[in-house]
């Protein structure tokens, strides 16, 4: 539902329902909201100006959205991996696995998401204050499924390791760790290009670390590291829902990297030609 105001919107602002992350700001219906930063002597308007008001709904910050999305997967998964009660057969209630790449794969995944809760914590400096609060659902959903899906199998009493052996383990292992390290370099080379409150954006560019090196071929280096991880468990665990779940992950990670792209070279007019958004020199 929009609304048009003039000058009255002063009192909609200030209004504590309409607190500011809720209100959305548009110089006309279909245009992209105002950004906070923006003045009124900045904007195409003239000596009258008309704002269409708009409600967001309840927001959260991003900070408690990926806090969210990582908890969940690493309560969910610690909970297969002991077998509580109701989850397979009460013969197998808080039974551990004989295979040991079962006890790895719990260590790598939990490494990942407090991995993950650290970074919000302490290394992200988040540009977007805050998203819908609906969104916390499907994002939350899609995450602690998938984490209970690939936690099922893995952990099932069932479970057989991968064909070919602590040879196949040990790949899948090396390319985890070396991408999780890759990601975590990415993650703070981005966060030392923002300074705490600031929203100016600058071109990324490898540092002294060896794994920023890929800036000079991706664009979203964070992304391709992440994706990295996902497959090296998948080879590691052998298991068809971890698969399925990179697979989606990268198909939803190229969309992202594609749009950051697109938004460095629209900004940047000096931008590396060379760059590709998450893969060098094919996607």
């Amino acid at each position: 539902v929009w609304l048009c105001v003039e000058w009255r919107f002063l009192s909609i602002s200030t209004d504590p329902k309409w607190y500011p992350a809720r209100q959305s700001l548009r110089l006309d219906p279909k245009a992209k909201c105002l950004r906070d930063e923006e003045v009124l002597q900045t904007l195409p308007v003239g000596t009258t100006a008309s704002f269409y008001f708009s409600d967001l709904g309840p927001q959260l910050t991003w900070g408690t959205v990926f806090l969210s999305e990582c908890v969940g997967p690493l309560i969910i998964y610690l909970m297969f991996y002991f077998r509580l009660p109701f989850i397979y057969s009460p013969k197998y209630d808080f039974t551990t696995s004989k295979h040991w790449i079962v006890h790895l794969a719990c260590m790598c995944h939990s490494f990942h998401y407090i991995k993950r809760i650290l970074e919000t914590m302490f290394v992200h400096r988040i540009s977007h204050g805050t998203m819908p609060l609906r969104n916390i659902f499907k994002n939350c959903g899609y995450y602690w499924c998938t984490a209970a899906w690939m936690a099922y199998y893995i952990n099932h009493p069932l479970y057989t390791p991968p064909y070919y052996g602590q040879q196949q383990v040990n790949t899948g292992l090396y390319i985890f760790l070396f991408c999780q390290v890759g990601n975590f370099s990415i993650h703070v080379a981005l966060r030392n290009l923002k300074l705490p409150g600031s929203k100016a954006k600058k071109i990324p560019y490898p540092t002294k670390n060896p794994f920023t090196w890929i800036f000079w071929l991706v664009s979203c280096p964070n992304y391709t590291y992440e994706v990295g991880s996902w497959i090296g468990f998948t080879v590691m665990t052998q298991c068809v829902p971890v698969a399925f779940f990179t697979l989606v992950a990268f198909i939803q990670m190229t969309v992202w990297a594609k749009g950051k792209h697109r938004g460095y070279l629209k900004e940047f007019r000096d931008y590396p030609t060379l760059r590709s958004s998450i893969l060098p020199f094919i996607l």
